[in-house]
């Protein structure tokens, strides 16, 4: 089966141009692709490092891979593109359009877009990191008067990772509740959320995919057996349609995918830039 070796560049931490990246790749279904990140390659040497290293990809593969680089320092680009690859740099595509829209040149500055001296930014987004962990699977009941959005679900459906992606990412605060025991039976919401229904954001799941979460994490009993599975999220999702909690199926999104959805649907304010 022929693989296409990716390189995914950056003179940053290679997050961004790995996001844009895949976003392109999954266009091209039926492809198989081996992907490799390079960050933080800011220098013409580290550049000429990983062109050569291409370049070898090339002659021991017999076909050129493909490059997704994001290089804002001109002469650092200037040494990828020698690379025997098909080098799609994000920078050059849309700095020269946006220089000549805005008739002003780019300053073409390093790190500058990610405000490495935004610390009221940087200490937000430890703040509400903090936050998530403290509210963490019911365990904040305190904390839900300050809590931007309680994320309520099954055990297993997402509910703290999205939490943290929406502090780090955000600097939103995010606690999650586990719907478990007599709460599956019940028509009410649990005491601790009853007097939090406005903040309130459903997360649900396919019970396939669901199960086989639970069998990694404790494959005895019934805590993932099918029948388990099935009855606890005909449950929950029972329960958010009865007071009308908005939710979503988690099971083909990415968690960037999940966060920006809630953000989105539930009116939230991103507190720093993401």
């Amino acid at each position: 089966m022929l693989v296409h070796k990716v390189f995914f560049v950056s003179d940053q931490t290679g997050v961004t141009v790995e996001t844009l990246g895949h976003s392109l790749l999954e266009q091209f279904e039926g492809n198989n692709f081996d992907t490799v990140t390079v960050p933080f390659v800011d220098s013409v040497e580290k550049a000429q490092q990983v062109a050569d290293r291409i370049d070898r990809c090339a002659a021991d593969e017999g076909r050129r891979p493909i490059v997704f680089a994001s290089l804002v320092q001109d002469e650092v680009r200037a040494a990828l593109l020698k690379a025997n690859g098909l080098v799609l740099d994000f920078f050059d595509a849309y700095l020269g359009p946006l220089e000549a829209e805005l008739k002003s040149e780019s300053s073409h500055t390093l790190r500058r877009s990610h405000g490495i001296d935004d610390s009221a930014g940087y200490n937000q987004r430890i703040e509400a990191t903090n936050f998530a962990l403290a509210a963490d699977d019911g365990h904040g009941n305190d904390f839900y008067p300050r809590a931007d959005i309680i994320l309520v679900g099954v055990s297993r459906s997402g509910k703290t990772p999205t939490a943290l992606y929406l502090a780090l990412q955000y600097g939103i605060f995010a606690a999650n509740y586990p719907l478990t025991g007599d709460e599956f039976e019940s028509t009410h919401l649990p005491g601790a959320l009853s007097d939090y229904s406005n903040k309130l954001y459903g997360l649900t799941i396919k019970p396939e995919r669901l199960q086989n979460i639970r069998r990694e994490r404790r494959a005895e009993g019934q805590y993932a057996s099918a029948g388990q599975v099935s009855f606890e999220l005909r449950a929950a999702e029972s329960l958010f349609r009865r007071h009308r909690i908005p939710f979503i199926d988690t099971t083909h999104s990415s968690i960037e995918e999940i966060a920006s959805t809630i953000l989105s649907e539930a009116g939230l304010v991103r507190r720093v830039r993401a």
